[in-house]
């Protein structure tokens, strides 16, 4: 639970922001962006596909950890969102990306740690970094580093430059602090 308040609340900073990051939630900000459909059941539905890949390579444990995970995140995004909670917030789109997106990568490590991720392209970073040994870190910011690009599409060039400092950020933490051979939650 602590890590996905910590997402969702950089989530939350982004959105307000006008900012968008990488991965199944940054695709689902950049979708709701163009379309105008509700984040929460556009993350939930980005992640269906690799719950398949979770289930296979992960176990049912991992992934039902992981469905957990992207359902808290996606709930407590909505309640975020509420007026009534934090109100409507007018940030910086810089201190926006830097502080969200370090909220996001210290909620993701903490998800790590505790078998479960946020779905979709961390179950794909978690499984290649099991199977070659490369850095779940470093996939994510190559995996997040198109999803910025792509947000070129619905948002201003300037913000696409901030969102990209963010992915830098956001992997950047998980290259430092998510390494295979640390705790684990066990």
């Amino acid at each position: 639970m602590t890590g996905g308040v910590l997402v969702s609340f950089g989530l939350y900073l982004l959105h307000a922001a006008g900012v968008v990051t990488g991965g199944t939630a940054g695709l689902a900000l950049l979708v709701g962006y163009l379309t105008g459909l509700p984040y929460p059941l556009l993350f939930v539905l980005a992640n269906v596909p690799f719950f398949v890949l979770a289930i296979r390579r992960k176990g049912w444990d991992f992934t039902l950890r992981t469905a957990s995970s992207v359902v808290f995140v996606a709930i407590a995004s909505v309640v975020y969102a509420l007026p009534g909670v934090l109100g409507t917030l007018t940030v910086e789109p810089v201190f926006a990306s830097v502080v969200g997106n370090l909220l996001i990568g210290v909620g993701v490590v903490i998800i790590f740690r505790h078998r479960s991720s946020l779905g979709g392209f961390n179950i794909a970073a978690l499984v290649l970094q099991e199977r070659t040994g490369f850095r779940a870190g470093y996939t994510l910011m190559i995996l997040d580093g198109l999803v910025v690009v792509a947000s070129v599409l619905a948002v201003d060039p300037l913000l696409v430059l901030v969102s990209a400092l963010g992915v830098v950020i956001l992997n950047g933490s998980l290259v430092l602090n998510h390494r295979p051979d640390r705790y684990l939650g066990v």
